[in-house]
Formats: C-alpha cells, sequence, structure tokens
C-alpha cells in the first residue's frame, strides 16, 4: 500500500512538472508547431514596429527601453530581432544600425537557417549591412569631393597669387 501510495505521489509530482516545463514527461514540440509558432511571433513583431513607428518620440524610445529590458533578461531569437527591429527603425533618435546588425548577426549566420525567426532575422540582417555598406559608400564619396573641393580650391589661390 505504501508503494502504490509513493508510486501515485511521484506521477502526480511529475504529471505538476510537466504544467511548469511544457516538453517535460511529454513528446517533444514538433518542428511544424515550432515553425508556426515563429511564424506568428514574426507577424507580431511586424505589427508592433509598425505601431512604434507611428508614436511620439518619447513613447518610442519608452518601447526601446522595454525592448532593451525584455533583451537583457532574455536573450533569445525573439528578443533580439525586436530590439533590432527598432535600433534600424528609420526616423528615430535612437536608430543604430550596427548595433542592430550585431545583433542579428548570430541568427543570421546560424547552421539552422531553415527556422522562420532565422530566415526573417538573415533578410533584416542583409538589409541593414547594405543600408550601412550604402552608408559608408556615400560617406567615402563625400570624403573624396571634399579632398577635391580642397584641391580645386588651392589649385585657385596659386593662380590668383602668381604674378601677372
Amino acid at each position: 500500500m505504501a508503494r502504490s501510495l509513493a508510486a501515485l505521489g511521484c506521477t502526480v509530482a511529475l504529471a505538476a512538472c510537466a504544467n511548469f516545463w511544457p516538453g517535460f514527461g511529454s513528446a517533444p514540440v514538433s518542428d511544424s508547431a515550432r515553425h508556426e509558432h515563429e511564424s506568428r511571433q514574426i507577424v507580431e513583431l511586424i505589427a508592433y514596429v509598425q505601431r512604434v513607428a507611428v508614436l511620439q518620440a518619447e513613447e518610442q524610445q519608452r518601447e526601446l527601453n522595454a525592448s532593451s529590458q525584455i533583451f537583457s533578461k532574455d536573450r533569445g531569437a525573439y528578443g533580439r530581432v525586436r530590439l533590432a527591429l527598432l535600433l534600424s527603425l528609420p526616423g528615430t533618435a535612437f536608430t543604430d544600425d550596427a548595433k542592430a546588425a550585431g545583433l542579428l548577426e548570430p541568427l543570421a549566420s546560424a547552421d539552422a537557417g531553415s527556422r522562420p525567426m532565422q530566415q526573417f532575422a538573415g533578410l533584416l540582417y542583409a538589409q541593414i549591412s547594405e543600408r550601412l555598406r550604402e552608408q559608408r559608400r556615400a560617406t567615402q564619396y563625400k570624403e573624396q569631393l571634399d579632398a577635391l573641393k580642397d584641391v580645386e580650391r588651392k589649385i585657385m589661390e596659386r593662380e590668383q597669387a602668381r604674378p601677372k
């Protein structure tokens, strides 16, 4: 009788643990269920960023702070992508493409690239990286143009300083 009660107690305890830790004592979550969950998260993230884009600057800053806190507690794919989306949002005071790309790089270069969140992160990473390349190129062209203007100015100064 005591053994039966002990076995029943262990069974109840394990069943209770299954409620606290999904996957414990049950079949693992299928790939299709994981893909569906991540796909829903991506749609939610896109809707979230669209809502943040139209907020006032103070509210956008609060959302950035909230996303930073979420990421500091959980450095998973969802938190990374959420924070990177906010940091890459154009027209905000806190836009930081380099930091956004840094957040996405581990996901974009991960081996399991067939998962929806990693595919989305890869897409974002490619777009942000291209924007960074364009910015660097524009800066380089501006520096070259400034150098040419400086050379032109010096030539004009020499022409004017020459005796006639």
